[in-house]
């Protein structure tokens, strides 16, 4: 049986579901640029965290933090921040994308030694 690498993955996931349904469920839908950017980050979010759990590469944690910081500037950069539900939803979700990933990154026994170089 496959044992999971970081818990943070599914729980990733999880939130790129939460993604793809937000323009609906937040009621933003009539914003195609947000909603087109939610459910294509959502996407993004689902596959690099089921890469993540299925063949674990540090790749794919890197892959969720973009994602999270992209979510997170993204009302700006798409000009949607007027929307007040989608730009909640993207600040509210990237945070937590980005923190899970770091997380993941900052407790991988195969980069731990990357990050006591560099704080020596």
């Amino acid at each position: 049986m496959m044992q999971l690498k970081h818990w943070q993955d599914p729980v990733n996931g999880l939130l790129g579901a939460w993604l793809i349904l937000s323009p609906w469920i937040a009621g933003f839908s009539a914003d195609t640029t947000a909603t087109a950017n939610m459910v294509i980050v959502g996407l993004a979010l689902g596959a690099a965290s089921l890469g993540a759990i299925l063949a674990p590469r540090v790749w794919e944690e890197w892959v969720e933090a973009a994602l999270g910081a992209w979510l997170v500037v993204s009302p700006w950069a798409l000009k949607f921040g007027g929307q007040i539900n989608a730009m909640y939803v993207a600040l509210g979700t990237g945070i937590v994308v980005l923190v899970l990933a770091l997380w993941s990154l900052s407790s991988d026994k195969a980069l731990s030694h990357l990050w006591d170089r560099a704080a020596h």
